[in-house]
């Protein structure tokens, strides 16, 4: 259950707690599936043609991910340590700033996307700016990975990262998105959902549990978590070398109100 005696996320230091996990983020968090980014960009239009805000960009996994179909991509990240250590693309440009002040021109984009990183936006300053840089023809896609909790690896991963950490995040996707579901600023708000998975050797699982912002990176309790998880993958990877973790991948998309 959520916990509502907890801050949202967007007050939990959102710019400044992924700094010293850039180079976890870049090796191990997991992509997004083909048929997610399709459906992103279905009826938009010649996607050579099209400009996309990847906001909350992260190193870039997103961002060129829609860049290999040809969009041009602005990738907001306010993190300069992310930032750094993004890998270039010729059609992804970084920049700094956020999902309340994206500096970014009124009607300019035919897409604004969020990768995993909604939650940590304030939605009331948040969407009014989206809309803002959205042309009138324009998309908003709102994508997590979840972990799919009905598959024994995944769960056991799932509590293992929840016993490490003091501040697991308590807010779920379903509560972050009832501000777009509710909000003036968006309309024809629906979902697709797309399976996904990442194989991971051990130093892959490891990493991928450091990469999350609430781990932790010292001392004892960094060394109970790789015991635990070395534990679990011992468990499943069999003759195999590694172990999966199971995704749903959920994408949002709305369209900017009339102005």
């Amino acid at each position: 259950m959520t916990d509502n005696s907890k801050p949202p996320l967007y007050e939990m230091n959102p710019l400044g707690r992924f700094s010293d996990r850039a180079t976890d983020y870049v090796k191990y968090r997991p992509s997004y599936p083909a048929a997610a980014i399709d459906a992103i960009l279905a009826g938009l239009g010649e996607l050579s043609q099209l400009t996309a805000a990847d906001i909350g960009a992260g190193t870039g996994i997103s961002s060129r991910l829609l860049a290999e179909r040809e969009v041009r991509v602005l990738a907001i990240e306010p993190n300069a340590e992310m930032r750094q250590a993004a890998a270039p693309h010729t059609l992804v440009e970084f920049r700094d700033g956020t999902s309340e002040a994206t500096n970014l021109p009124d009607r300019s984009l035919d897409l604004v996307a969020c990768f995993q990183s909604f939650h940590w936006f304030n939605p009331v300053l948040t969407l009014p700016e989206f809309r803002r840089i959205l042309k009138p023809s324009g998309r908003l896609a709102v994508v997590w990975n979840l972990r799919d909790r009905t598959d024994a690896l995944t769960e056991g991963y799932t509590q293992i990262v929840k016993s490490a950490s003091k501040s697991y995040p308590a807010q779920k996707h379903d509560r972050s998105i009832e501000p777009l579901l509710a909000s003036a600023d968006f309309t024809d708000v629906r979902s697709i959902e797309f399976a996904n998975r990442q194989d991971l050797d051990l130093a892959g699982l490891i990493g991928r549990a450091q990469s999350s912002s609430y781990m932790p990176n010292s001392g004892p309790p960094l060394q109970k978590l790789i015991s635990d998880l070395t534990e679990l993958y011992q468990a499943y990877c069999g003759d195999r070398g590694f172990v999966s973790l199971v995704y749903k991948t959920i994408v949002y998309l709305g369209n900017p109100t009339d102005c």
